[in-house]
C-alpha cells in the first residue's frame, strides 16, 4: 500500500514539476521574444523599410543596396548592424534591401551578380558602384566606406568574408524558352 502511495505521490510531483519548467520556459520566451527573434524580425522588415531601386538609383543620393534572405544566418546576425546604419544615415543615402528569394528583384541578382549573401553593394550619388561587401563584414569597415561615399571619387572595392551563406536555387525562378511569352 505505501509504495503504491509513493509511486503516486512521485508520478504526481513529476507532472507538477513537468508543468512548472514548461510554464517557466514559455514565459520567458514571451518575456525575451524581442532578445530571441528580433534578427529574424529586422530581417522581415527590411523589404517594408526599402526604397524601391527604381527611385533610389535616379534620386541623386548615395545608396545602400543589401542582398539577404529570411533563412541566412549570417544576414540575420548582421541585421542589428544594418539596421543601425539605416537609422544613423537615412536622410543622407538610400537604404534599398532587395531579399533574393522574391523572383521580382532577378535582374539585379543578376546584374550585381549575386552569389553569396548577405551582399551590400555601395553606390556614390551618381550610381557608380564603388563597394560590394559579400558576407560577414566588421561594422567599422562598413562605416568607413559608408562615410567615403559623398567624398572623391575612389576606385571600386571588392571586400569578400569566408562567412557567407550561398544562394539556394529557387525553382520559381526557372527561366525555359516558354517563360518569355
Amino acid at each position: 500500500m505505501q509504495s503504491e502511495s509513493r509511486e503516486s505521490i512521485f508520478k504526481t510531483d513529476s507532472k507538477t514539476i513537468l508543468i512548472l519548467i514548461i510554464s517557466i520556459v514559455f514565459i520567458s520566451l514571451l518575456l525575451f521574444r524581442n532578445i530571441f527573434f528580433k534578427s529574424t524580425y529586422l530581417l522581415k522588415s527590411f523589404g517594408e523599410l526599402s526604397v524601391d531601386p527604381e527611385i533610389a538609383f535616379t534620386n541623386h543620393k548615395p545608396t545602400f543596396l543589401e542582398f539577404y534572405a529570411e533563412w541566412c544566418e549570417v544576414c540575420k546576425e548582421m541585421a542589428p548592424k544594418v539596421s543601425a546604419f539605416k537609422d544613423q544615415y537615412e536622410k543622407e543615402i538610400n537604404f534599398v534591401f532587395l531579399n533574393v528569394d522574391n523572383q521580382k528583384w532577378g535582374k539585379y541578382i543578376q546584374k550585381f551578380a549575386v552569389n553569396g549573401i548577405p551582399q551590400i553593394n555601395l553606390f556614390d550619388n551618381k550610381g557608380n558602384l564603388i563597394f560590394t561587401f559579400i558576407g560577414k563584414q566588421d561594422e567599422m569597415k562598413i562605416r568607413e566606406a559608408i562615410n567615403n561615399l559623398g567624398r572623391e571619387e575612389k576606385p571600386y572595392e571588392e571586400i569578400i568574408n569566408s562567412e557567407f551563406s550561398s544562394i539556394q536555387e529557387n525553382k520559381n525562378n526557372a527561366v525555359s524558352p516558354r517563360t518569355h511569352g
